[in-house]
């Protein structure tokens, strides 16, 4: 088994859904969330879209973290939102996710002017930490759902 001390991990672009790379989504999703599982035709389907990207951290062939930005245009001007951060447990406290978030960063720059925006659970100290000390600030605004 690889460890955070027998490589570094390298941040890029999926483009290509494999069986393992699946698998590894699925693993990271659940420590993310209990309402999420991977799903390969909506992965397959982010993969083709091309303001879409799904950002992972590669440990050797394992993916170990992954984040998700989509860019869009709407009358009010161009935004980006990251969702999905999350770096497997055995692989936090490296730096994985401060990479994850400015690769997603970047890909917002390529089509500036954006504004970038992610939510972020209260209960996660840590990336809420991590996000500020980025220099994302709190929008005074609620967030709504509704599924359809």
């Amino acid at each position: 088994m690889t460890t955070s001390s027998d490589i570094s991990p390298v941040v890029g672009r999926l483009v290509e859904l494999t069986p393992d790379a699946e698998a590894d989504i699925s693993r990271l999703l659940a420590q993310l969330t209990d309402e999420a599982s991977a799903d390969s035709a909506r992965i397959s389907e982010m993969l083709a879209l091309p303001h879409c990207h799904l950002l992972v951290a590669r440990a050797g062939e394992r993916i170990v973290g992954m984040a998700s930005v989509c860019i869009y245009t709407i009358p009010t001007g161009r935004r980006a939102w990251i969702e999905d951060v999350v770096v497997d447990a055995r692989w936090r406290g490296h730096g994985i996710a401060t990479r994850l978030v400015e690769s997603a960063i970047d890909q917002a720059r390529r089509v500036s002017p954006c504004t970038v925006m992610l939510t972020s659970c209260p209960s996660r100290v840590a990336a809420n930490r991590l996000y500020r000390h980025m220099g994302f600030g709190s929008k005074e605004t609620n967030v709504y759902k509704i599924e359809v």
